[in-house]
């Protein structure tokens, strides 16, 4: 239950709201400006961060906007209509974010193989795949999901919490069976399928960056071990961001079964905490990738001198 004086917790979800939101509004204007402006150090792998940075903008959107109306005191902020529309919404772009993610993945691990691997025939056919990738990844993920538009409803009062669905506005009617076998089971199995494929090739990745430390020491090449290419830095980004959100993807779930099944009673306000944990990794995601961006670190390391010509003109003046 979410305390209708709670400004503080309001507070910080708010705050998180903007440093997510700002986070990646900045990080989809870089990859717009290589496009149009730079296109020549455009990379195909832009077009997955762009996707991945709108699918983690609208997750945030729609996982905080409710706790923050609520921690504000705002009562019966959504009615049917709008849980079923921010239910809906909110799981399909979570769900959006590990299929890109995966996608993110396999696509650095094919660019990085070696041009004597099979795989490496798949080069060529990576941007009209990933884009295919995109398509059915959006169908798959909205047709799964289309259930919660029958079940979800508004709750009555924040005390009515009995619904199996942890939401301050919303809950769901039971569902029938075989409906809710059926559908449990499907997302368990998308779930294991896109973490089978990030463990793998992240396994893979590190073991070519591996065989590429090794190779560079054997050669006793200064040059080539002390500086990485271009792909192997990516590499490390990307290899990264996975980390990031296994790690995050895995305490969201744990969260949200501890509160289904290990609870004798239901705590309303661990919706709040699912809700803060789910954020946490597109929150944090673009940062990971604006550190490690060409055009982002010249800018920076280009303040002081901004400064410090704007201070010899203006005491010129």
């Amino acid at each position: 239950m979410m305390f209708p004086s709670n400004t503080l917790l309001g507070v910080f979800f708010i705050s998180e709201l903007c440093v997510g939101v700002i986070g990646n509004s900045l990080l989809f204007m870089v990859y717009v400006h290589n496009f149009l402006v730079k296109a020549y150090i455009s990379r195909p792998i832009n077009p997955i961060f762009m996707h991945l940075v709108i699918v983690n903008m609208l997750t945030i959107i729609f996982a905080l906007i409710p706790y923050i109306t609520s921690s504000f005191g705002v009562p019966n902020f959504l009615d049917d209509a709008g849980c079923k529309a921010i239910v809906y919404a909110y799981r399909v772009t979570r769900a959006m974010s590990i299929s890109t993610t995966s996608i993110l993945s396999i696509f650095q691990a094919i660019t990085i193989t070696p041009s004597n691997s099979k795989w490496a025939r798949l080069k060529p056919k990576l941007s009209i795949w990933t884009f295919d990738s995109f398509l059915f990844s959006w169908f798959i993920n909205l047709v799964i999901y289309v259930l919660l538009i029958e079940t979800v409803i508004a709750k009555i009062n924040y005390t009515e919490i009995e619904y199996a669905y942890s939401h301050v506005y919303c809950g769901n009617v039971p569902l029938e069976y075989p409906n809710v076998e059926l559908f449990l089971s499907v997302i368990i199995i998308r779930d294991l399928f896109f973490m089978a494929i990030l463990v793998w090739t992240s396994l893979y990745m590190v073991t070519l960056l591996c065989r590429h430390q090794k190779r560079a020491k054997h050669l006793r090449n200064p040059n080539l071990s002390s500086q990485s290419s271009p792909e192997h830095k990516a590499t490390h980004t990307i290899l990264l961001i996975v980390n990031c959100f296994v790690f995050f993807y895995l305490l969201n779930n744990f969260s949200t079964i501890y509160d289904k099944f290990c609870t004798n009673e239901r705590m309303p306000s661990w919706g709040a905490i699912i809700a803060i944990v789910a954020s946490l990794y597109p929150t944090l995601c673009p940062f990971l990738l604006l550190n490690t961006h060409k055009i982002i670190s010249q800018y920076i390391s280009s303040l002081p001198i901004l400064r410090i010509t704007c201070y010899q003109r203006a005491v010129g003046d």
